[in-house]
């Protein structure tokens, strides 16, 4: 199962795992408040996986490669894990499965403090549109994983801040409606 928690403030490494101390567990129901979707599924069996294609079929994830990220596999490797942690929104849904490997998916609480999300084969998660996040990998510095979308893949990250975009107008809206 997913593991979530406040992050400390340190700014070292950002692979490490920066726990809150005291310990400051998020759960599964804190992060669906936030918009964030998680599935535990079989990354063994991503090819012909019932439970994936229901899931990609129910909220039309039609779109779908596999990135790798590790030094010997991702060109521009340095520029990309930089980019992937900058904090960010997109004008669509996040959807990452994880296949192999694992890293940290670092959102955003309505108090703007950051909660990290442990990601780890089998990990299925959607970070909902507008809401600021950030990618990094862990210690094992890899991990592969599925990208899924609705139609036509967008790739626009916009940097924070960005509040001033329709998503990030739409995602706040939400926050307010589940408080």
């Amino acid at each position: 199962m997913v593991e979530a928690w406040y992050m400390d403030e340190a700014a070292d490494d950002p692979r490490l795992p920066h726990r809150a101390e005291p310990a400051r567990p998020v759960g599964l129901e804190q992060l669906r408040r936030l918009g964030v979707l998680y599935w535990k599924l079989d990354a063994d069996k991503y090819e012909n996986d019932p439970e994936l294609e229901r899931i990609r079929k129910e909220r039309n994830y039609s779109w779908m490669d596999i990135i790798t990220i590790c030094k010997d596999k991702l060109p521009n490797y340095e520029e990309k894990i930089k980019m992937f942690f900058e904090e960010h929104l997109h004008l669509d849904e996040e959807i990452r499965y994880i296949l192999d490997g694992s890293g940290y998916f670092d959102v955003r609480d309505r108090e703007d403090q950051w909660i990290r999300i442990s990601m780890e084969k089998g990990d299925m998660i959607t970070l909902p549109a507008g809401i600021y996040h950030r990618f990094t990998l862990d210690e094992k510095n890899y991990v592969k994983a599925m990208r899924l979308f609705v139609g036509d893949p967008v790739w626009m990250p916009y940097n924070r801040p960005s509040d001033h975009l329709e998503a990030r107008t739409r995602y706040l809206e939400f926050l307010a409606r589940t408080a």
